[in-house]
């Protein structure tokens, strides 16, 4: 079950010049957007990485907002701070590596693209190191359905857990008619 002092959530390269051709783009990045909101909500950390900028580009727009919102708690602003790197995995990027262990955080929820390859090296990676890895499977996608399919399939065989959007944050919400659940219940109709 995941917690909100033990949490954090990677968003893994939804870039503009990839989501022409990831299938379901628009859903997956709307869903990535309230997975951001939902975690900012609940005060739980969020880490994003970029894969090779230079050639894909800019983490989507609509993501970079979310990211860039004020906090719903305090109205402080946020930066949005990408990880660019240029390995599949990012936990063979040592930026990344230094920027999760700074949250202190062992359960890592995923989201983001594509699911076979970046989503899946990182999730094997992380349990290879002892993490708790939930899979957000209405957050991430692949330009093939049927490699999605696959991926999360194999994950759950290894042993990330899959999840949703909604399941995730209100397993972190843990109990109604408090006011980050009245504000992800405005975030979620």
């Amino acid at each position: 079950m995941l917690h909100r002092e033990r949490a954090v959530l990677v968003v893994i390269d939804v870039q503009e010049r990839l989501l022409p051709s990831i299938d379901e783009a628009e859903r997956t990045v709307g869903q990535i957007v309230r997975l951001i909101q939902g975690f900012r909500i609940i005060g739980a950390p969020v880490l994003v990485t970029e894969q090779y900028r230079k050639g894909l580009g800019e983490t989507a727009p609509a993501i970079q907002e979310a990211l860039a919102a004020p906090d719903p708690n305090t109205g402080e602003a946020h930066r949005f701070d990408p990880l660019e790197k240029m390995t599949f995995s990012c936990m063979l990027h040592d930026p990344f590596l230094e920027a999760l262990e700074a949250t202190g955080r062992r359960q890592v929820v995923l989201c983001g693209i594509e699911a076979h390859v970046c989503v899946h090296q990182t999730a094997l990676h992380l349990l290879e190191r002892g993490f708790h890895v939930e899979i957000a499977s209405d957050a991430v996608s692949s330009r093939s359905p049927r490699n999605r399919e696959v991926a999360l399939s194999r994950l759950a065989l290894e042993g990330a857990k899959p999840t949703t959007v909604e399941t995730a944050v209100f397993e972190m919400l843990e109990a109604c008619g408090t006011d980050p659940f009245k504000s992800w219940v405005r975030v979620i109709r």
